[in-house]
């Protein structure tokens, strides 16, 4: 294991792994873009000449993918230099060689349970720092578990979940509850996170990725047990054990008029907020409760989607859970692998997502989140990309040392304004009254 926490000498700032895949190239797109002099979308100059690479197993397509960046910036007088470096998930040496030249990796090499974990062994071992955007909470607990204390000695930063799994969520829960310290002096006990609004499309690797899991569920009695466990992934000696609710069928919410049905991602996103509130030393309070879910219409329209939301997830977490159903699905309904939503789909998608805090002594304040992206490729491209850059340029080690990380716990104010900043995520106070 390399004990040396300063990787400052390292050639390269960021190596994007799996920069072929559908999200990797978005997101390799993305950070051309961003680090060039003339980019258009910031409101401030990238701050610094950043060296960074794209790697992956294929070396034709990362050829090309270079090919395209350099022609896509080929007008900017820009500050980048990509380089490629060969690496693959079966060869231990590769990934070596790899993380031992940068000081972040981001990894969108999915399905993580299957193909995650040489990466994240290797960082540990070299005290190189690691951004991705897995969705699957058993995949972090088991790397927290396994390679813990080896990244608290090594001085890497692990911090997963830096996409629209769980930043939107993880973040706003944050800014929701500095809001009511400022203004309350007091932490809400309660936040209910709603989505108000969202267009976007999944993609092959998100498909591969849930099924991966509910094939890992669906045969593992201890896995199904651990998968609804609302603090998984604290692990501190002294554990909550406050009852969190959970919106699994159609309910109506009465304080705002509107029918609610389940949130997909509710399950890891809530699980990362509440490490998240365990890492920031229970700023939350340990009795802080939390949940998900996503807002229909009122009246008898807002039910019946409310109720078809509800039978759509559950049939399909059923049918993915056996093998027979799960292959054919996989093989014949759903998006295959490297393909995803259009560029005009990602350019015209959006989200809108509500939080509702209440304090103890019943002071209440509203936030909401939004993006004018494609929640899960052209927003996450962009959180993800920032994660990595926050990491490198703005959290010291001395600061924030080594071991597994949430956004909030690990980036926290510097993330939330790099996100307004530069990538089109908005955080704001909708209304509040005592």
């Amino acid at each position: 294991m390399d004990n040396n926490t300063d990787n400052s000498e390292r050639p390269y700032a960021i190596v994007l792994y799996g920069a072929t895949s559908f999200v990797g190239q978005i997101t390799a797109h993305y950070l051309t873009q961003f680090l060039s002099n003339s980019n258009s979308d910031s409101k401030e100059k990238a701050p610094q000449t950043v060296a960074w690479a794209i790697a992956g197993r294929d070396e034709d397509k990362l050829k090309k993918l270079q090919a395209a960046l350099n022609e896509a910036q080929k007008d900017d007088k820009s500050n980048t230099t990509v380089d490629i470096i060969i690496a693959n998930s079966n060869d231990d040496d590769s990934l070596d060689a790899m993380t031992k030249q940068t000081k972040v990796v981001i990894s969108t090499v999915g399905p993580y349970l299957k193909y995650g974990e040489p990466l994240i062994k290797s960082c540990v071992n070299h005290g190189t720092d690691y951004v991705d955007l897995t969705g699957e909470a058993i995949f972090i607990k088991d790397m927290m578990d396994k390679h813990q204390d080896a990244a608290q000695k090594s001085g890497a930063r692990i911090v997963n979940s830096c996409g629209f799994d769980s930043i939107p969520s993880d973040l706003g829960v944050y800014f929701t509850q500095q809001q009511a310290e400022a203004q309350f002096d007091k932490a809400c006990e309660v936040v209910n996170m709603r989505v108000k609004a969202a267009k976007g499309g999944l993609s092959g690797g998100t498909i591969a990725s849930m099924a991966t899991i509910f094939a890992e569920v669906g045969q593992d009695k201890a896995r199904r047990r651990q998968l609804a466990n609302p603090y998984l992934l604290n692990d501190d000696e002294n554990v909550p054990d406050i009852r969190q609710d959970n919106v699994n069928k159609p309910e109506y919410d009465t304080e705002h008029d509107r029918w609610l049905a389940p949130f997909v991602m509710a399950s890891i996103n809530t699980r990362i907020v509440h490490r998240s509130n365990q890492l920031l030393d229970y700023e939350y309070g340990r009795d802080f409760k939390y949940d998900e879910a996503m807002w229909m219409k009122d009246g008898v329209k807002g039910q019946l989607m409310s109720v078809g939301m509800s039978v759509g997830l559950l049939g399909f977490a059923t049918a993915m859970s056996f093998k027979r159903s799960r292959e054919f699905l996989s093989q014949h309904v759903l998006p295959k692998s490297g393909s995803g939503p259009s560029k005009s789909e990602q350019e015209n998608g959006f989200f809108d997502i509500r939080f509702f805090g209440k304090t103890s002594k019943q002071d209440i304040i509203n936030t909401k989140v939004t993006s004018d992206k494609d929640p899960g490729y052209g927003s996450t491209s962009r959180m993800l990309a920032q994660s990595a850059l926050c990491l490198s340029q703005d959290i010291a080690k001395d600061d924030v040392g080594g071991g597994f990380w949430t956004p909030a716990s690990a980036m926290g104010d510097q993330l939330l304004t790099r996100l307004e900043t530069h990538a089109g995520i908005h955080f704001e106070v909708i209304d509040n009254k005592s």
